[in-house]
C-alpha cells in the first residue's frame, strides 16, 4: 500500500481574476506512514477548506523527520506516484503532513501561484540545510528568504516529473538535499523552471522565522501572518525544532479557536458516557507532607463514578500520611474494584512508581485509562474524570491552578532547553479570559491517558526516568518525541493546587497552620459553612443589647482546637499567680492554655484579621480594628475543676468568645450573663462566636459547667 495521501481539487481557469475550484486538476499529495495527532489535524484543516482525501499507510523509512537528514522515501513514492499520471495540465502541491496546517483555501493557493510566474515555486528558509558549503552557490533574491525548503513546493506535473526523474538514491537520503543540488545548478533551474516562494506568500517554514510569525485573528477564522514581509501565507510547517510552535499555532488556525466562537473542537469527536462506563486505574502518589490529605480522600470518594469501574493504585512515601491512608483503605478500600497499595516501607521510589502505576494499566486488558492524581491536587469538580473521558483525547489535563496566583498545572511553551516558558496566550487561559482545550508541550499533576497509548507508542517501561530531567518533565519529552499531543482544558472549573510549603509535622493537626499558605483549602474546612452568607441573609443575632452572635467555625475545627489543647495538655492551675502574663498576675483566673503556647498566635491572628474583624466594622460602625491582642486563650470548665467564673470586665474593647463543643452532648449547663441587662446566652452553639464590649457596659460571668466538660476559645481584642 502506497502512503501518498491525494487530496484532490480541479481548477478552471475563466479568468486572471476568478478561480474555481472542481475536484480534477490541483492534486494535493503528501507522504504519511501513520495517523498520528498531527496528521488528524492536517486532514482537517484541509477538510476545512473542501479538499477530499485518498490514501494509506506504509512504514516510513525516511530517516528521523525531527533531526538526522531523510526524507528520500517521500522523493520515491512521489515519482512512482507522478508515472501514474498522464494528464499534463494537473498541478501538484507536494507537502509534509505531520507538522503542516492549511491556513486557507486552494483558490488563494492557485491565485499566488500563478503570480510567482513559474512552474515550480518551493518553499524557503533563512537557514541552509543540510550542507551549509552550498550557500554560496544559492541565487541572491531581492527580499526574502534565500534558501530552499522541501517541506513544500507546488507545480505543473510535467515540471515536477523532470524534476525527480533522477531521483535514485535511498529511502533515507536527504530529500532537501536532492531538491537543493537541482536548484542551484543554473542549467536545471530555468530548464525546469524553478523559484522559491521567498516571501512566504504560500508557504511558512516556522524553522529560524518563529519571530517573524504571528496569529492574525480574523472574522470567525485565524492565520498565520509573517511581519517580516507583510504576507499572509497558505500552509504553515513547523519544520525541524519548531513542532510546540506548530502546535500552539494549530490551537487557533484555521478556526479551532476564535474570539467569536470560542473553541469550535471541543464538542467534535467526543467518547458519550452512557451505560458502559470503561475501567479506570487512578494512580495517587504521595510523595511530601501535604496538608488536607484527608479532604482529598474525601473528595476521591465523591468523585461521580461507578466505583466498581475503578481500580486504585496508592503510592505513598511519606510515614506521616499512612494514618490517612490506611484509615481511607479501611473504610472504603472494598468499595473499588481492586487497590494496590504500596507504602514507605518498600522504599519504591516516586519514579519508580509512576513507571509501575503506567503499568499497572498497560498489563490489565481490562483498564482503558489510567488516570493519574497528585496527593496535592484538590479535585473541587466531582465530574472531573467523566468530562475527561468525554473528551475522547490522547492524553488530557483539567486545568488547575494555584489559589491566587498564574501557577498551573500546565505550560504553554518551553525554553530552549526545555523549562516552562510562557506562551503568548498563558494568561489568557489560565484566568479563563480564552476557554477551550489546548494542545501543550506539558502537563503534570493530574491527567488522563488511554491506555491504548500505552500499549501501542508508550510500550517502553520507564516514561518517567531521565538523568537530567524532573520526572514530569522526563514523562512529556517522552511523550513529545513520540508525536503524542497533550492537551489541557479549561473548559470547566476543575479545582486548584495546594502549595506543600512551610507544611509543619509537629503538630497533631497541622492543616490548622495552613491559614497561609493554603487560605482558601483552610476557609474550606476550618470556617462555617454559613459564614459567607451572614452579611447577605443576616445571620447574626443579638441575644443582648450590643452582643452579637454569628456562625464562625464548623465543626471539624472546634473538634481540632480542642484536640490540639488537650494533646498539648499543659493547661494553667486556674490560680492568680501567672507567668504568662505581664505582671504575672491575673485577677480573673480560668483553667487555660494560650495561642502562644502552641505557636498559634499569627494564624490566631490572621483569623481574627480576615473573618472577624469585618463583622466588627459592620456592628460597631466607625470602628475600625487591626484585631491586635495580649490574651487570646482556650478555656476548660469542668464541675471538678473549674465550672465558672465570677463577674468580670475584660481587658479588652471587644471579646470573642467562641463555643467549641455542644451543649447537651458534651457538657450541661454553662453560658454567658451579662449583669447590667440581666440578659444570658445559656445555649451556646457550637463553633458560633459571641462578640461583645469587653469594658464598662457588659460586665458579665461565665454560668457554672454541672457535667461533661466545656471548652471555650476566648479573645481580648485591643486591649
Amino acid at each position: 500500500g502506497t502512503p501518498l495521501f491525494i487530496l484532490a481539487c480541479d481548477i478552471i481557469f475563466l479568468n486572471s481574476s476568478i478561480i474555481l475550484c472542481l475536484p480534477e486538476k490541483l492534486l494535493v499529495v503528501t507522504v504519511a506512514t501513520k495517523e498520528t495527532d498531527g496528521f488528524r489535524r492536517f486532514m482537517r484543516s484541509a477538510k476545512h477548506f473542501n479538499y477530499t482525501v485518498l490514501g494509506r499507510g506504509q512504514k516510513w523509512n525516511g530517516g528521523d523527520y525531527m533531526s538526522a537528514p531523510g526524507g528520500g522515501q517521500k522523493v520515491r513514492l512521489l515519482k512512482a506516484a507522478l508515472e501514474k499520471m498522464k494528464t499534463q495540465d494537473k498541478i501538484i502541491l507536494f507537502i509534509d503532513s505531520y507538522d503542516v496546517i492549511f491556513t486557507s483555501g486552494p483558490e488563494e493557493l492557485l491565485k499566488k501561484f500563478q503570480q510567482a510566474r513559474h512552474k515550480v515555486v518551493f518553499s524557503s528558509e533563512s537557514l541552509i540545510w543540510p550542507d551549509r558549503h552550498l550557500e554560496d552557490k544559492h541565487p541572491h533574491v531581492r527580499e526574502g528568504n534565500r534558501f530552499l525548503g522541501s517541506g513544500g513546493f507546488v507545480g505543473y506535473l510535467p515540471n515536477i516529473k523532470e524534476m525527480v526523474a533522477d531521483w535514485t538514491g535511498e529511502d533515507n537520503d536527504s530529500d532537501q538535499l536532492f531538491f537543493t543540488k537541482i536548484y542551484i545548478d543554473p542549467a536545471k533551474r530555468k530548464a525546469i523552471n524553478i523559484t522559491l516562494d521567498s516571501k512566504c506568500r504560500l508557504f511558512q517554514n516556522l524553522h529560524g522565522a518563529l519571530d517573524e510569525v504571528v496569529l492574525k485573528f480574523e472574522d470567525r477564522r485565524v492565520r498565520a501572518r509573517n511581519l517580516l514581509y507583510d504576507t499572509l501565507p497558505v500552509i504553515i510547517h513547523g519544520n525541524g525544532p519548531t513542532k510546540l510552535q506548530i502546535n500552539y499555532l494549530g490551537n487557533y488556525i484555521p478556526n479551532t479557536w476564535t474570539f467569536e466562537n470560542g473553541c469550535t473542537l471541543c464538542h467534535e469527536e467526543l467518547r458519550p458516557l452512557t451505560s458502559e462506563y470503561p475501567l479506570v486505574v487512578i494512580g495517587i502518589f504521595i510523595q511530601q507532607p501535604t496538608p488536607f490529605v484527608t479532604v482529598f480522600f474525601e473528595r476521591l470518594l465523591k468523585l461521580q463514578y461507578p466505583k466498581n469501574r475503578l481500580k486504585l493504585f496508592i503510592y505513598n512515601q511519606e510515614t506521616h500520611h499512612e494514618r490517612q491512608v490506611s484509615s481511607f483503605l479501611k473504610d472504603h478500600g472494598s468499595l473499588y474494584q481492586d487497590v494496590k497499595f504500596i507504602g514507605p516501607e518498600e522504599e519504591m521510589d516516586g519514579v519508580a512508581s509512576r513507571n509501575l502505576g503506567f503499568d499497572m494499566c498497560r498489563k490489565d486488558k481490562d483498564c482503558e485509562y489510567f488516570f493519574s492524581l497528585d496527593i496535592e491536587v484538590v479535585l473541587k469538580n466531582e465530574n472531573t474524570l467523566k468530562i475527561l473521558i468525554e473528551q475522547n483525547l490522547p492524553i488530557v489535563a483539567p486545568m488547575i491552578t494555584r489559589a491566587g496566583r498564574l501557577w498551573s498545572n500546565f505550560w504553554g511553551a518551553l525554553s530552549v532547553d526545555g523549562y516552562y516558558a510562557r506562551s503568548e496566550d498563558y494568561v489568557d487561559i489560565v484566568q479563563g479570559r480564552r476557554v477551550g482545550v489546548w494542545n501543550v508541550p506539558y502537563v503534570s499533576s493530574v491527567y488522563l491517558v488511554k491506555a491504548d497509548l500505552l500499549r501501542s507508542e508508550l510500550t517502553e517501561y520507564e516514561l518517567f526516568n531521565s538523568h537530567i530531567l524532573d520526572p514530569d518533565m522526563a514523562y512529556c519529552h517522552n511523550i513529545r518525541s513520540k508525536g503524542i499531543f497533550m492537551y489541557v482544558t479549561n473548559m470547566h472549573t476543575f479545582g486548584r493546587i495546594l502549595s506543600t510549603e512551610n507544611y509543619q509535622t509537629g503538630h497533631l493537626h497541622n492543616d490548622l497552620w495552613q491559614i497561609f499558605e493554603n487560605p482558601v483549602d483552610w476557609q474550606d474546612r476550618y470556617i462555617h459553612e454559613n459564614y459567607t452568607y451572614i452579611m447577605k441573609d443576616k445571620l447574626i443575632e443579638t441575644p443582648c443589647p450590643d452582643v452579637y452572635w454569628f456562625p464562625l467555625f464548623s465543626d471539624v475545627a472546634s473538634n481540632h482546637i480542642v484536640e490540639e489543647m488537650e494533646h498539648y495538655g499543659k493547661w494553667s492551675g486556674g490560680g492568680n499567680v501567672d507567668n504568662r502574663i505581664q505582671g504575672g498576675y491575673e485577677n480573673v483566673p480560668t483553667v487555660d492554655i494560650h495561642m502562644n503556647q502552641i505557636n498559634f498566635e499569627k494564624e490566631w491572628h490572621k483569623m481574627l484579621l480576615e473573618y472577624i474583624a469585618p463583622i466588627t466594622e459592620k456592628m460597631y460602625p466607625g470602628y475600625y480594628t487591626k484585631a491586635q491582642f495580649d490574651l487570646a486563650f482556650v478555656v476548660r470548665y469542668k464541675p471538678d475543676e473549674q465550672p465558672s467564673l465570677r463577674p468580670h470586665h475584660d481587658a479588652s474593647t471587644f471579646t470573642i468568645n467562641i463555643a467549641l463543643n455542644q451543649v447537651g452532648l458534651d457538657y450541661q449547663g454553662g453560658g454567658c450573663r451579662f449583669l447590667r441587662y440581666d440578659c444570658s446566652i445559656e445555649a451556646p452553639r457550637k463553633g458560633w462566636a459571641l462578640m461583645h464590649p469587653g469594658r464598662l457596659t457588659h460586665y458579665h460571668e461565665g454560668l457554672p459547667t454541672t457535667a461533661g466538660v466545656r471548652y471555650i476559645a476566648v479573645s481580648f481584642v485591643d486591649p
